[in-house]
């Protein structure tokens, strides 16, 4: 397993990939190299002209790719409705976009951003989905999350933090709400007998835009590993036949033991109901009876 590398990835040829955020950070290297590997990618980015650009890079560094771009803004209820509207097919969904340490905003729909965005938008696209992902012949659903999980605890009652907020905190909760909605989507997926399996992955450290140093930005890359390293996990993920549901893969490709509070199967079942009044999305195809 260690000596795995991109290279390493399977002919992807007739399956659809989409990567949300694929426009920057690890997801773009994420996408290049599903592309290269013969899949159809989709770039779910929330700017047409990012997403677009993010096309063109593909297209030539891999001529002939089958490359699109789909708007999507999974801080918009709304738009992830559009998007998924406009899918046919998908096999791979790499759950990739994030964003992190900022100060407390509102998404469109009324949700802390952190948590609106990097968990229930993505759960919200994935419920989406699920008929198309149930018809794949063996589909996957990787959601990116991050160590900072074990920083993170959900306040049921304060989903809003309205009671208080720290960046940190606020990031930690939506990673630990990765790894949580993993957990109950794999277990409902063996529970229904679907060919499907969620993954989580813990890309490292990246030199990205995703962490702002301002004017030292450059110097990033002295310090952290480069995007292309960190879409490793999730390529690996996405693609190894090594790869089991529920698994929590890290940036060396080790099995991570997720924290107490992310292997806990009650706060998993929780979140997942809250997250279906919230979002309005439900799973009937792998509903528990």
């Amino acid at each position: 397993m260690s000596d795995w590398t991109p290279d390493s990835i399977p002919d992807l040829t007739g399956k659809t990939a989409i990567v949300t955020g694929a426009n920057s950070g690890i997801g773009r290297p994420t996408a290049l190299e599903l592309a290269r590997h013969g899949a159809r990618v989709v770039v779910a980015a929330r700017s047409p002209e990012k997403g677009e650009a993010t096309v063109g890079e593909i297209l030539r560094a891999v001529p002939g790719a089958q490359v699109e771009y789909g708007r999507l803004d999974l801080a918009d209820l709304a738009s992830i409705r559009r998007f998924a509207e406009g899918v046919d097919q998908v096999d791979l969904l790499v759950n990739n976009a994030g964003i992190g340490l900022i100060p407390r905003r509102e998404t469109k729909d009324g949700f802390e951003m952190q948590f609106g965005t990097n968990h229930l938008g993505h759960f919200a696209l994935t419920g989406l989905l699920l008929p198309l992902l149930l018809a794949a012949p063996a589909a996957r659903v990787v959601n990116v999350s991050s160590d900072a999980h074990s920083v993170g605890r959900i306040d049921f009652d304060d989903l809003a933090l309205e009671r208080g907020y720290n960046r940190l905190g606020a990031y930690g909760r939506s990673k630990l709400a990765n790894l949580l909605f993993t957990l109950e989507l794999q277990q409902r997926a063996e529970r229904a007998g679907v060919n499907l399996i969620g993954v989580a992955t813990h890309p490292g450290t990246t030199a990205t835009n995703f962490v702002k140093l301002g004017p030292l930005q450059p110097l990033l890359g002295l310090f952290f590993k480069s995007a292309e390293a960190g879409a490793v996990s999730s390529l690996y993920a996405a693609t190894s036949p090594d790869v089991r549901g529920g698994e929590f893969i890290g940036p060396t490709l080790k099995r991570l033991t997720p924290s107490k509070r992310a292997r806990s199967e009650a706060d998993a079942r929780r979140l997942w109901d809250v997250s279906t009044e919230l979002t309005g999305v439900r799973f009937d195809e792998i509903a528990y009876s």
